[in-house]
């Protein structure tokens, strides 16, 4: 993605704005940018079709740990994937994921669960620890299936799911993913609660009425049916991310995994093609070099972690060439390059403010 910098990323400073800036710790020595202490957090991602096959990889925005003690937090204006029409494009145009604040008239939750904002950030710590969380509800729509209302097309919701990480130490690492409550649709239609999978086990659901991620030639609605994978995170290559994203010598990942492999057939129940969507929810991880030893914490009453002076943040982006095939004729889901923007301009821009305010202080 690097080749897209220099125009791209002026055009993404508008598209995704930065979050506002503030003050940073009393830390002097910011860490290492390619190989010190970082942490990253991204809401959510979508891949379409398999790993290293024609596909493509929406990701939104993720917030990286500043190279001083702060933190990069999300700002509140992403509420869902997609977001505009060129994310609608790229994500094939069925699909939508909510991020926990909704008006009334677009409520895609069942009843009880409250309109909230999303809490996203990666931090470095005033002891040079990065941590990073993400907790919000989330809701998968297939606005394929032609509801009266925005529930009446939700198939799944994480109620009140939450994944964190911290790194305090090469032997103390940690990666959480947690979810007060599960709700799936049901074969009778209503959303209802099912087991939370504990650990490594996951849930498994097959036949349910979802569609593609995009427009397939004669697909039906009726006879097409996806069975759905749910697990966490347990390796940073299961996430999604931006080549700005990057691990260490020790690191630790946390996340929600879905699997969507949507079984298309026509209306006599004919078997079109197989096709596969890979999302991650709240996909968060920190990185420490061999030998990272934490800074002794700051005494009581003294400075913690705040708003980073400069905010760090790789743009939403688009990864891949081409998309997956549609049908036999060879026509693909439409997936937009208006968004292959990567974070490599914000990097530099972060940098180079961060020299001139350490040569101006000096």
């Amino acid at each position: 993605m690097r080749r897209f910098v220099t125009k791209a990323a002026a055009l993404t400073a508008v598209v995704f704005p930065l979050v506002g800036a503030g003050v940073a710790g009393a830390q002097t020595q910011a860490v290492d940018e390619k190989a010190g202490p970082v942490s990253f957090a991204n809401i959510a991602s979508v891949r379409i079709g398999d790993e290293g096959q024609r596909g493509g990889a929406l990701i939104t925005e993720t917030q990286r740990s500043p190279l001083l003690p702060g933190q990069s937090k999300l700002g509140p204006e992403r509420v869902s994937v997609p977001k505009d029409d060129g994310e609608r494009a790229t994500f094939g145009g069925h699909y939508q994921i909510d991020l926990g604040r909704y008006s009334a008239s677009q409520n895609p939750y069942p009843p009880g669960i409250a309109s909230r904002d999303h809490n996203v950030f990666a931090a470095l710590q005033a002891t040079t620890v990065p941590t990073a969380t993400a907790e919000t509800n989330y809701a998968l729509r297939d606005n394929w299936q032609g509801g009266t209302k925005p529930a009446d097309n939700t198939v799944l919701v994480l109620e009140g799911a939450k994944t964190t990480v911290d790194c305090t130490g090469p032997a103390k690492l940690s990666g959480t993913s947690s979810v007060a409550r599960l709700w799936v649709r049901q074969a009778g239609g209503a959303l209802g609660i099912v087991p939370v999978p504990g650990g490594n086990a996951g849930l498994q659901l097959k036949n349910l009425r979802l569609g593609p991620p995009g427009d397939i030639t004669n697909a039906d609605r009726a006879t097409t049916v996806s069975d759905l994978k749910l697990t966490r995170v347990a390796a940073f290559d299961q996430l999604i991310r931006q080549d700005g994203w990057r691990g260490g010598d020790f690191t630790a990942v946390a996340g929600w995994r879905v699997e969507i492999t949507t079984h298309v057939k026509d209306a006599q129940g004919v078997a079109l093609q197989d096709v596969r969507t890979g999302i991650v929810l709240g996909g968060v991880s920190c990185s420490v070099p061999k030998g990272f030893v934490a800074k002794a914490a700051a005494p009581a009453g003294g400075p913690t972690a705040t708003q980073a002076a400069v905010p760090t943040q790789v743009p939403a982006g688009y990864l891949g060439a081409a998309a997956p095939t549609t049908d036999g004729d060879g026509s693909r889901v439409p997936l937009g390059l208006g968004l292959l923007f990567g974070g490599v301009f914000f990097a530099a821009v972060a940098l180079l403010l961060g020299r001139r305010r350490r040569t101006g202080t000096g």
